[in-house]
């Protein structure tokens, strides 16, 4: 009876983690979503500079700052580099956020390099219940999923336990109980 208690808090327990996943996956596209427009924002500014100045590309541009002597436009070279590739990551990851999977959005988010980006998610974070079929019936599997790692090797002894002390039993015994 505790076991079949236990097995149930268990399930209800992973149930209401996994729920949350997709509505943290939305939360973190969003903030992913800020974070590439105001980076496209910085990007087309470098863009109409070296537009306007007559670079063949903000690469181009860049690369003729640093080798320039003053250190502030070094400086500001680097930072533009920085925030280019911060823009390519930016956008590969707006495409796994448009076109994957939810495995493919967790991987992402819960890459080391982009910690940093899911503790700021987490700080505006609500638990809640997803309204989408496909965020339910994820929440329903994980648990499922999770409820059965979790329990089977406490099912496994107890059967383990049952047979040893069924083999225990003398013959006479074992013919009366089955």
């Amino acid at each position: 009876m505790i076991g079949k208690l236990l097995d149930k808090l268990i399930f209800g327990a992973a149930l209401l983690l996994a729920l949350q996943l997709p509505l943290l996956t939305d939360h973190y596209q969003q903030y992913l979503s800020g974070l590439y427009e105001s980076t496209q924002w910085q990007v087309n500014g470098f863009q109409t500079t070296a537009h306007r100045f007559g670079y063949a590309s903000v690469e181009a541009m860049i690369e003729r700052h640093l080798t320039n002597e003053e250190p502030s436009v070094r400086a500001d070279a680097n930072q533009k580099l920085a925030t280019l590739a911060r823009y390519q990551e930016l956008q590969a990851g707006m495409t796994i956020f448009r076109q994957g999977n939810l495995i493919s959005k967790t991987i992402y988010m819960f890459h080391p390099a982009r910690l940093h980006d899911l503790e700021k998610t987490l700080t505006n974070f609500k638990p809640g219940i997803p309204f989408t079929l496909s965020g339910i019936a994820f929440g329903v599997i994980a648990a499922l999923l999770a409820n059965l790692i979790l329990t089977l090797p406490f099912f496994l002894l107890a059967r383990r336990r049952r047979q040893k002390q069924f083999a225990a039993r003398s013959p006479v015994q074992r013919v009366k109980h089955t």
